[in-house]
């Protein structure tokens, strides 16, 4: 049975810093927002039941709802007298470097970009025809893109607590393993994978094939530091170590992120073009850079984000629901109805939730937003499970 979390509601952030307060130009708001004093463009409408509009809320992609660091805006405002020009490869050292020092691996040992496809593609592409291992229902980019060069896709089901199933995944290394992709905390359950037992698996795995950790809502957790198996591989073991600034950082419309890989591995993906100069722009390498100069941003994140998911959890509670112990920006839970009828509700009152993850196909994510769009979507999501509810005790009648 899913462990659902209820602990007391701890009182929740001021609203989020608008990262466009900084002032930017009209050019800097072309690329990023609406130009200072402009009229906003008019957000998504959804029609609801009654045949009114309504503003559309996104709950549906993990993105953030508290914006950027308020550095970012700057940042990029200046960033865009070099927009003319392609990134040099000092200023991509200069990134790398920040990186580094903030992993604590060497520059040599950070590949900038959201290069999941890239480097499904490159060990496909390098080793041959073989497997890729995975969880499902999962993120599955890496795999889909080794897939047309010959990776097939190895699916371990989650376990019963919906995990990340780490006996399984480890008993299905085979010698055509091309590589063990895990995401943790997992998508879209949200279990994370205790400390300890995860740091066991992947070094027993990694010591067979490549394990590949993707740690996308890892800096939800206060203890993301050891947590993280970016400890591996300073220890020089065979992982890399992913992470997107599109989630926490809130820069997922930048198409930014890095990994944290092999020395070895490092210049074979360099030798493939992945990761260079000629692959980023301006724009994001500044965000990126002033993202995680932030630290005090991301852990205003962090705790509002905790505070609002702790409420959901009360409300998914009262509402005798089941959920995961989530640790990201989103629950999962089983109304018990079918996702399609859910989702079209929700739907009808302003609220977009993520896709049907089969087999769980009467689950729903739900992303979460600031304090008053999950207020939203909560009375939503009551009133939808009441109207499912009468439906179905006037058809049992």
């Amino acid at each position: 049975m899913t462990r659902s979390t209820t602990a007391g509601h701890l009182p929740a952030d001021p609203q989020r810093r608008h990262w466009l307060r900084a002032g930017l130009t009209s050019a800097a708001a072309v690329a990023l927002a609406p130009a200072a004093g402009s009229a906003a463009p008019p957000a998504p409408a959804a029609v609801t039941a009654a045949g009114r509009t309504t503003d559309l809320l996104r709950l549906d992609l993990n993105e953030s709802s508290y914006g950027p660091s308020p550095r970012v805006g700057p940042a990029v405002q200046r960033a865009l007298a070099e927009a003319p020009r392609y990134v040099s490869a000092a200023q991509l050292q200069a990134l790398q470097g920040q990186i580094a020092t903030l992993e604590g691996v060497a520059p040599e040992q950070v590949i900038v970009g959201e290069v999941l496809e890239a480097l499904g593609q490159h060990l496909a592409l390098s080793q041959g025809a073989g497997g890729f291992i995975y969880s499902v229902p999962g993120y599955g980019a890496l795999v889909d893109a080794a897939r047309p060069f010959g990776g097939r896709a190895v699916e371990v089901p989650l376990n019963a607590q919906l995990e990340n199933d780490l006996p399984a995944l480890l008993a299905a290394i085979a010698p055509d393993t091309r590589a063990l992709f895990v995401v943790n905390p997992h998508n879209p359950s949200g279990t994370l994978s205790p400390g300890a037992e995860f740091d066991r698996f992947v070094s027993a795995a990694q010591a067979r094939t490549l394990v590949i950790v993707d740690e996308a809502y890892l800096d939800y957790r206060e203890d993301a530091a050891t947590l993280s198996a970016v400890r591996l591989l300073r220890q020089g073991q065979n992982v890399v170590v992913f992470r997107t600034l599109g989630k926490i950082h809130a820069l997922a419309g930048l198409q930014v992120g890095y990994a944290l890989v092999p020395v070895a591995l490092a210049e074979a993906l360099r030798q493939r073009g992945v990761g260079g100069a000629h692959a980023q722009n301006q724009l994001s390498l500044a965000a990126a850079s002033a993202a995680l100069a932030d630290p005090a941003h991301v852990a205003q994140v962090r705790r509002s984000v905790a505070a609002e998911r702790q409420h959901w959890q009360q409300v998914l509670s009262g509402l005798r629901l089941r959920s995961t112990e989530a640790a990201g920006n989103f629950v999962f839970v089983d109304t018990g109805h079918p996702h399609a009828v859910v989702a079209a509700g929700l739907l009808q009152q302003g609220v977009r939730i993520a896709r049907v993850f089969a087999p769980y196909d009467t689950w729903v994510r739900i992303t979460l937003g600031t304090p008053a769009e999950n207020r939203r979507a909560q009375q939503a999501l009551r009133s939808v499970l009441a109207q499912l509810g009468k439906a179905q005790g006037g058809a049992a009648a």
